[in-house]
């Protein structure tokens, strides 16, 4: 069985803002926090794609990885990731080629199928209501890869175009999921595959059952590689853990509830005065969640890793504080040299 201490560890930042803060200032963190983790191992930091949001800054992938490219030296950047329905395949491959061109062999395209915001805003981007569909995901696929390696055959409509300079400087391109679908053509296409178990958590392990089961080598992979993204929080006891991790529960709530705002703080989230059904989606979330000190956040992780057998996990955590992320981020890393010594 795999230890925690025998695979890669990796991040998925959102850029959180914290009401009374700024989107600039969530910007400066995800890079300061890029700086933190590459410091203590981490293998990647992927940036997630959202428009609309008040409390998340992560609106443009592509423009965000390229700055905390330059502020790091080794750590992988990458998309978890870019919503394809709502960008044409042309313009992902430039953005991405010009990435990988300027930082060879350490960005990776993560690529999701769902526009990732409401149809009036995914209208918004795409300036039509065409190829919104999750349904012509196959098809853009297939078109943002041919642009990277001149792939068009030659009666294809594309077949003139030049990707410059997505043309031999295509990054690794990953497929990200919550469901089945996004599982079963990652595995048909040989590509690695990322599973968000931290909004989707009773949907992972049937998803990665299709994945493996439906895997097919491919010049990319011989074997199928599975990341599963989780979400959690380590602080230096349990009950500071709970402190820190009670706002994330309030900012789902007023999510699901239609009205998503900026990141709250323990000292709010405490004075809610929840109705009994929202006690319950707050509790849910939480519970869904690795929450704790540093020998209840490993016992959970274990236990996520021997049920989903994943060769990397991504982590994703959120609080109000942004020392409280990197002490986190720092508590996580210290359990995984302890399992290696």
């Amino acid at each position: 069985m795999k230890q925690l201490s025998d695979i890669p560890l990796s991040v998925l930042d959102l850029a959180p803002v914290a009401t009374g803060s700024t989107a600039r200032q969530a910007l400066a963190d995800v890079v300061d926090l890029a700086q933190h983790v590459e410091r203590l191992g981490y293998s990647r930091l992927w940036v997630a794609e959202h428009h609309g949001m008040p409390g998340i800054a992560s609106s443009s992938p592509p423009v965000l990885i390229g700055r905390i490219a330059d502020a790091t030296s080794t750590i992988r950047v990458g998309s978890g990731g870019v919503m394809l329905p709502n960008h044409a395949p042309l313009v992902v491959a430039e953005q991405f080629g010009m990435l990988e061109a300027l930082h060879p062999g350490r960005i990776d395209l993560g690529l999701g199928r769902a526009p990732g915001t409401d149809q009036v805003t995914a209208h918004a981007l795409r300036r039509s209501a065409d190829a919104l569909s999750a349904e012509d995901f196959p098809q853009q696929l297939a078109a943002l890869r041919a642009f990277f390696d001149d792939g068009f055959p030659a009666d294809h409509p594309y077949a003139a175009i030049r990707a410059v300079p997505a043309e031999g400087y295509a990054p690794d391109v990953w497929l990200l999921g919550s469901s089945g679908y996004s599982a079963q053509l990652a595995g048909l296409l040989g590509l690695p595959f990322a599973f968000a178990h931290h909004f989707s958590g009773e949907n992972t392990l049937p998803a990665l059952e299709l994945y493996r089961s439906r895997f097919q080598p491919s010049a990319i992979l011989q074997e199928p590689y599975a990341m599963v993204c989780a979400s959690v929080l380590a602080a230096d006891t349990d009950e500071q853990a709970q402190w820190l991790a009670a706002p994330g529960g309030l900012s789902w709530l007023r999510l699901r509830s239609g009205s998503p705002g900026t990141f709250p703080s323990p000292e709010e989230a405490a004075a809610q005065n929840y109705t009994p059904m929202e006690a319950e989606i707050v509790r849910n979330r939480i519970e869904a969640q690795v929450i704790g000190g540093p020998e209840t956040v490993r016992r959970g992780l274990e236990d996520l890793l021997a049920r989903t057998d994943a060769d990397e996990l991504m982590i994703t955590t959120t609080t109000f504080e942004h020392a409280d992320r990197l002490r986190s981020f720092e508590l996580l890393a210290g359990l995984t040299r302890a399992a290696a010594a």
